[in-house]
């Protein structure tokens, strides 16, 4: 280890009750990773309002948690820019509105996703179906409230902004279970997001296997400029007994 210290992740940004909101967690290790590409792998579930322990490693990378199993760890990677085009800002404001009036199954107060998130207190990736082009999306505008000094969305949000999409892409194009969780998320952020301008976040099922699904994610100006790019692994929730 190069260097050591601590991190408190705060309530606002929770994803299941009690547990930190995957990819905050990611776009925090990533920062200190300091790599363009980096991948975040999770092995357990990050506490909020509690001291965790986060470090970086002699390879580039960093680690969050105690102990030989921590509870992250983020690593240098590449990733393939080959995101499909980005639908239309109408077909994204329509999936945005048709999950908002036909709320699926499993929410929870997610920062990302959570149905009752204001604009102020959380991202409000609500993906649904595109017709006819095998990806969900949103429509969304980062909320000014979220932004860093000069205007922009902290990267660690950016990062946030390419997780759920993924986890609705898995229930809503595949066989992913209610319950599931980000195992691994590997993104590149191409350039800045400003709060209070439009933006379409988009996703698509990449491959199923047994209880691992995984996604590709991107994020798009209103007229499809990429912005950032991801590959998500959900893992669902073991069976019972």
């Amino acid at each position: 280890m190069t260097t050591t210290d601590a991190i408190v992740v705060p309530e606002l940004y929770v994803g299941y009750p009690g547990v930190a909101f995957g990819g905050y967690v990611a776009g925090v290790l990533a920062e200190r990773s300091g790599a363009r590409t980096v991948r975040v792998d999770f092995r357990g579930p990050v506490p909020v309002e509690v001291p965790v322990r986060i470090a970086a490693t002699v390879d580039g990378g960093a680690e969050l948690g105690e102990g030989e199993r921590p509870l992250a760890t983020a690593r240098p990677a590449e990733l393939p820019p080959d995101a499909p085009a980005a639908p239309s800002w109408d077909e994204a404001v329509a999936a945005a509105e048709a999950f908002r009036a036909a709320p699926p199954s499993g929410l929870v107060d997610c920062f990302g996703c959570g149905l009752d998130r204001t604009p102020e207190r959380g991202l409000r990736q609500h993906c649904t179906p595109v017709p006819g082009r095998g990806l969900v999306a949103s429509a969304w505008v980062p909320s000014p409230a979220l932004a860093a000094p000069d205007g922009s969305l902290p990267p660690e949000l950016v990062w946030g902004a390419l997780d759920c999409p993924g986890n609705w892409a898995g229930r809503m194009l595949g066989s992913q279970r209610p319950g599931a969780v980000t195992a691994a998320l590997t993104g590149t952020l191409l350039r800045p997001v400003r709060t209070g301008e439009p933006y379409i976040s988009y996703a698509w099922l990449r491959s199923e296997s047994g209880r691992k699904h995984a996604m590709g994610v991107a994020l798009a100006t209103e007229e499809g400029e990429l912005c950032a790019l991801a590959e998500a692994l959900w893992l669902d929730p073991r069976p019972a007994g």
